[in-house]
């Protein structure tokens, strides 16, 4: 193989790369704009939700997201292989984007269904195909494949707002999710057109179910879904099933399923004394995880009905649209990663985990203080500068690079060897938690606390774990046999 070869990526790179730019394009467009359209008045096509119900169903809308995932990979590796789940994914996705364009409002409940599910079924399967584009030992190309493919992410991430936003916002809100569905449109059309470019192997299941397995998981999937639909029927006969008590069963739902899965696990009796020394302190490390998504994810929510309530966005006579706001964690992420990746090379290595979680914590802690603040202010009915918002993102995207391709990395090095495959998918159920969590809060908060407060109390929440984490550091860094970090942080961070 010559240098030209080994620095030439395979070409279904480009396809999985604007795939997962075009989708995060049509997801984080129509997240920008989901909370206000939720709370705005049916006089301005609005669904007239209260504020705290809005945020609730902003918030378990991303952690069911992030919760379907493990289903989805497991169709994609017993029953679909990658390459379909990702098409079916990308389909279910446009539908659902098309279903909330539909004007009258009817399609909302069924499309948030919808790309709910298909995200849950793309997301992991995608992920996991850049990876698999590459021959064993290629470490290097896999790493940068990686970068290439996370940068996509936040391109797709910081454009769609500006177009989404701009359309939901000034035109009208079903034009805004009409955008998002062309985009997911135009993604599908170029992955369908790279096919060609993906191992074969990849239109398989890699472990195909078994003739007695597909029978029971069939019974299986029935009796759920009986058991779900006999729980809505008796819900609805008492009159109790109402959008919030949906919100606040799926909530406990995304508390309940990371708790027992991590239960599971420590009761194993296939993994060792030491690891299982090693995921207890995993669990430490997943519960800060916790606290910290619940937090910073927020700005899809709260921070956004704060940008467009009490935030002075005008510029040169024009307001910018609220919506527009969710650019900036993207594009601090674009920002700061490279600064990040040489921080990483020269210093992180000399860093334990816990610490670097710990100043997570501490960061996302101390963002909520400024918009403590802020609050504070706008109380009085003054609209507070757009620098308070952009402060605050800056804190948390900081943070985020701190925490996130840190706890990527951790994951797989505890991961104990029974459960090695399934450990990432649990990564990820902290940011469903997270998330339920966090869109629960301002609905909670409200009725006891002012809005300054609930951010203070959360904000502290944040600094007393992450001090807790960096006072037992040691500790949790020498049951973890921690001595340096490892290539993967570099990498992801450089995303």
């Amino acid at each position: 193989m010559g240098a030209d070869d080994r620095a030439r990526h395979p070409r279904g790179l480009t396809t999985l790369v604007l795939t997962e730019l075009w989708e995060r394009f049509s997801l984080y467009g129509m997240a920008a704009i989901l909370v206000t359209f939720l709370a705005a008045s049916p006089a301005s096509e609005g669904m007239g939700l209260s504020a705290g119900t809005a945020e609730a169903v902003e918030g378990v809308y991303m952690a069911m997201i992030s919760l379907l995932a493990l289903p989805g990979g497991w169709l994609a590796d017993r029953v679909l292989g990658a390459r379909r789940a990702v098409l079916y994914g990308g389909l279910v996705i446009m539908a659902g984007h098309t279903a909330m364009a539909i004007p009258g409002n009817l399609g909302v409940w069924p499309g948030l269904v919808l790309i709910t599910v298909g995200t849950g079924l793309l997301k992991p399967n995608i992920s996991a195909m850049v990876g698999r584009l590459y021959a064993a030992g290629d470490e290097q190309r896999r790493d940068a494949g990686y970068s290439l493919f996370y940068m996509g992410i936040n391109i797709g991430g910081t454009l769609s707002p500006l177009l989404v936003g701009y359309l939901g916002e000034e035109v009208s809100w079903h034009a805004g999710f009409g955008a998002a569905a062309i985009g997911m449109a135009i993604g599908l059309i170029q992955y369908a057109a790279g096919g060609r470019h993906f191992p074969d192997a990849e239109d398989r299941p890699c472990q195909p179910l078994t003739a007695g397995e597909r029978r029971r998981a069939l019974r299986a999937t029935l009796g759920t879904l009986s058991a779900v639909a006999l729980l809505f029927a008796v819900c609805g006969l008492c009159g109790a099933l109402d959008i919030d008590a949906i919100t606040f069963g799926l909530t406990i739902v995304a508390v309940i399923v990371p708790a027992a899965y991590l239960a599971l696990m420590l009761r194993s009796p296939k993994i060792t004394a030491q690891e299982r020394a090693r995921l207890k302190s995993y669990v430490w490390l997943f519960a800060a995880a916790t606290v910290f998504w619940m937090i910073y994810d927020q700005f899809g929510s709260e921070l956004n009905l704060f940008a467009a309530e009490k935030t002075d966005r005008h510029i040169l006579g024009w307001e910018v649209p609220a919506s527009w706001m969710q650019c900036l964690p993207s594009f601090f992420v674009i920002l700061l990663a490279p600064l990040f990746a040489a921080f990483w090379t020269r210093r992180g290595r000399s860093m334990p985990t816990p610490l670097k979680f710990g100043l997570a914590l501490i960061l996302v802690g101390a963002s909520f203080f400024v918009m403590a603040a802020a609050s504070s202010i706008a109380s009085g009915g003054v609209k507070v500068a757009v620098f308070w918002l952009i402060g605050t993102y800056l804190l948390q995207v900081t943070g985020e690079l701190f925490l996130s391709p840190v706890g990527l990395s951790v994951t797989t090095r505890l991961a104990p060897k029974a459960f090695a495959n399934q450990m990432m998918g649990v990564w990820f159920l902290a940011a469903a938690t997270g998330d339920a969590i966090g869109g629960q809060l301002p609905r909670i908060g409200q009725s006891v606390l002012s809005q300054s407060n609930n951010f203070l109390w959360q904000g502290a929440l944040a600094l007393v774990v992450g001090g807790a984490l960096i006072r037992y550091t040691r500790k949790l860094s020498a049951v973890m046999d921690e001595q340096t970090a490892t290539t993967q942080e570099v990498t992801v961070a450089a995303a």
